[in-house]
């Protein structure tokens, strides 16, 4: 595997994700922000942050594929969350727990979340991009 994560005993353990990443491959993949819309283009789970998280989810899977790689080989997800406010925590990790369960994956890499005014689209609440390294 190129990827191996790790939480550094000096740093807080976070149940999401694990802080480091390090990467021995020699191919990057960089995917585009992936939002909850489906492959015919139509909005998945308006209003709904947790469907939305998992859709972005399932696609990050799919562009990864296309690839050859998966959730195994990221080593960096940033996570953009339209008016981000702590209490959308719980959603966000529900919808990152289905998409795992759907996908039978853990994904662990390291883990940027960033709040933001707005997305490309109306509707949409959650922005999901993902760098990976295969060996």
């Amino acid at each position: 595997m190129a990827v191996t994560l790790a939480n550094p005993e000096a740093l807080p353990k976070v149940d999401l994700y694990r802080q480091v990443a390090v990467a021995t491959g020699t191919k990057l993949v960089f995917t585009a922000g992936q939002v909850a819309v489906d492959a015919e283009g139509r909005l998945v789970g308006e209003g709904d942050l947790a469907a939305q998280v998992e859709q972005c989810y399932l696609n990050v899977a799919a562009a990864l594929a296309e690839a050859g790689a998966t959730f195994d080989d990221v080593a960096k997800l940033t996570v953009y969350v339209r008016d981000w406010t702590p209490d959308k925590m719980p959603a966000l990790a529900d919808g990152i727990s289905r998409a795992a369960a759907k996908l039978g994956v853990t994904p662990a890499a390291p883990f940027t979340g960033l709040g933001v005014a707005a997305l490309a689209g109306p509707g949409l609440l959650v922005e999901v991009e993902a760098t990976a390294v295969l060996g």
